[in-house]
């Protein structure tokens, strides 16, 4: 793979997945590198010159008003110590900074995170607007592309300033310090960097406040999510339209003319890609009276060779005239017949607010992409250094106290997707329990299941687990950024907790990610239920004409009795209608992902254990395995 240059204004989302997760290997544009060094040399111009600069002549937050001197006080004190630290005082207040700053606590964020908070804090330095030195920024690049990975616990940032603790982590390492995983081991920093063919770095004057003050953390972990939110929204999209082929559905909710009354753009997206995975499919639509209800096998429920395989029965039951009272207009265009589906010109909400709902989550995500996309060419650190300020006559018009370090932006576009994810994860988990609950599944077999013996529990505790996860998502749905902490003797008075809410993001969208799981592997069996149902009446009708079908009828009035007559033409009609219809089968992309899904887990014919099953439908689902790019 190319390298990836880094400018400090062209990162994308995809190049930092491709760095985080690939293994891409960055380089420093020359040209850029310039406008760094730039920013040093004017940094180091005002020092000599003695202006009084913060975080480079002053301490940090609230010891802004203390100035370094030109000695150290401490050595005059009674019993101090005899040993010298490195360096001048202004390189020991940057040295100190990461060391005590190093303080997060928890298990270490995954190697991704890191390397993706690494490329973070390499591009924004790269803008030269943080008095990094080009040598500085050259060695923490040739850490990341060695492949030395600081040891970053999960917690300890409240997003502003900045994420101080985690990215003390990143810098520690550099100084020789710290932890860090290289070639597959945990080892000291020092002793990684010497692996590595590399050499600790002595900070310079603002480097250490550059290296640790900005948002790499939560930008990190936040762009990492949205990449792989992506990839379930359009799983979730694909799981839905394999429960709707797998309940024959209505698919006027979807239509274009319907949503152009509504242009929310993620809900007209959604509409578009669903009729999309369901092109093709001849199950959407179908007349009512063709749809069979599950019955349980028996002895006797087919006489052809090749249907004595199916493991169900079918049937419907016919209306006699004398009930069909104030609703002759329906039953002059849909015969007397009720199979599984009820008569009724619309589908429940899960299925039937597919686009709207879904649509809403996509427009959470395209937002926080938004915003992420700008703060990863942003500079977030504090003080902004502008040596080429025109008119400047005084320090503070060049080196300027701001906050770009705050990071309310990405918390609030993190607490607006955290907000969404429960919403898509419960929407789906309705369509699994509509799919296993006989009394709403439209005439499929309660917990998907022949269950002739009442041994088998079929899907009955899939759709449990499907409902702890999203009760648990909707508990942790809290958003962090409404509560604001003080820290630093309340000079900083409020901050964003936008490290938390990103990192919650990238936790729960695991489980989002086993809800839709779990959905289609519950719509799959629901699927072949379906098909193989229809099916079966179509090669009844073929064979065996209406007697055949009308065996198969409830309430049908034998010979002799009333309305006998009327039944045998109606049945006839229904024959005829079966007779002629082709093959039923799902949209072409549904039947992809149901092939994908086949290839690794069987129908479920009778109880086995599931938890492979669940193991192995899960991963294809992070694995991206039902992308449109990667359906086969």
């Amino acid at each position: 793979m190319d390298k990836i240059i880094l400018d400090g204004s062209s990162l994308t989302r995809a190049q930092l997945v491709a760095v985080a997760r690939e293994g891409a290997k960055v380089a420093l544009d020359a040209k850029q590198l310039e406008r760094v060094q730039r920013a040093a040399d004017f940094l180091a111009d005002k020092v000599n010159c003695g202006e009084p600069t913060y975080g480079v002549t002053t301490g940090f937050g609230s010891n802004a008003d203390k100035l370094l001197g030109a000695h150290r006080v401490r050595d005059e004190l009674p019993g101090s110590r005899t040993e010298v630290p490195k360096g001048t005082l202004l390189e020991e207040l940057q040295h100190n900074l990461i060391t005590t700053h190093a303080v997060c606590v928890g298990k270490p964020f995954g190697a991704d995170v890191v390397r993706a908070m690494l490329v973070i804090r390499i591009n924004t330095l790269m803008r030269g607007h943080s008095g990094i030195r080009v040598q500085t920024l050259e060695a923490l690049t040739a850490m990341l592309n060695a492949g030395v990975v600081p040891v970053v616990p999960e917690k300890g940032s409240v997003g502003a300033s900045g994420d101080l603790a985690p990215l003390s982590h990143l810098a520690i390492v550099l100084l020789g310090g710290g932890e860090a995983f290289y070639g597959g081991e945990r080892l000291p920093g020092g002793e990684a960097l010497k692996r590595a063919g590399l050499d600790p770095v002595r900070l310079s004057f603002k480097e250490g406040l550059a290296l640790n003050n900005g948002t790499a953390q939560m930008l990190a972990t936040g762009t990492l999510a949205l990449h792989d939110l992506e990839r379930l929204l359009d799983a979730a999209d694909l799981a839905a339209g394999m429960t709707l082929d797998a309940f024959a559905g209505r698919s006027g909710a979807l239509r274009p003319e319907v949503h152009e009354l509504r242009p929310h753009p993620g809900q007209v997206a959604v509409a578009a890609h669903v009729r999309e995975v369901l092109q093709g499919s001849t199950l959407l639509d179908i007349p009512y009276h063709l749809v069979p209800r599950f019955k349980p096998w028996t002895v006797e429920s087919w006489s052809e060779p090749d249907d004595q395989a199916l493991s169900f029965d079918i049937g419907w039951d016919w209306v006699p005239a004398n009930q069909r009272h104030g609703r002759e207009a329906f039953y002059a265009r849909f015969l007397p017949f009720k199979g599984g589906k009820k008569h009724q010109p619309q589908d429940a909400y899960c299925l039937r607010c597919m686009p709207q709902v879904h649509g809403a989550v996509r427009d959470a995500w395209a937002q926080a992409c938004r915003v992420f996309d700008i703060e990863l060419n942003a500079v977030t650190d504090n003080p902004l250094i502008f040596p080429d300020a025109e008119g400047a006559r005084f320090i503070e018009e060049q080196v300027i106290s701001a906050g770009h370090f705050h990071g309310m932006p990405l918390a609030l576009a993190m607490s607006y997707v955290k907000a969404a994810i429960p919403v898509l994860a419960s929407i789906s988990e309705r369509r699994l329990n509509k799919l296993v609950d006989p009394a709403t599944n439209d005439g499929l077999p309660a917990f998907l299941s022949g269950n002739e013996d009442g041994t088998d529990s079929g899907f009955m505790i899939v759709q449990y687990t499907a409902a702890a996860l999203v009760n648990d998502l909707a508990t942790r749905a809290h958003p962090a950024s409404v509560y604001s902490v003080p820290t630093s003797a309340n000079a900083e008075d409020h901050v964003s907790m936008g490290a938390n809410e990103a990192r919650h993001v990238l936790e729960m969208i695991e489980d989002l990610s086993h809800v839709i799981a779990l959905e289609l592997y519950t719509a799959a069996q629901a699927l072949d239920y379906r098909q193989e149902m229809l099916n079966a009446a179509r090669r009844l009708a073929q064979r065996g004409g209406w007697q055949a079908l009308a065996a198969k009828v409830s309430n049908a009035p034998r010979e002799g009795q009333p309305h006998h007559e009327q039944f045998v033409a109606e049945a006839r009609q229904l024959a005829e209608a079966l007779a002629a219809s082709s093959d039923f089968h799902a949209g072409n992309d549904v039947r992809r992902a149901h092939a994908t899904l086949r290839k690794s887990i069987a129908f479920l014919h009778r109880d086995r254990a599931l938890d492979g099953d669940v193991r192995t439908i899960c991963e294809l689902v992070r694995q991206g395995a039902f992308h449109p790019a990667h359906a086969a």
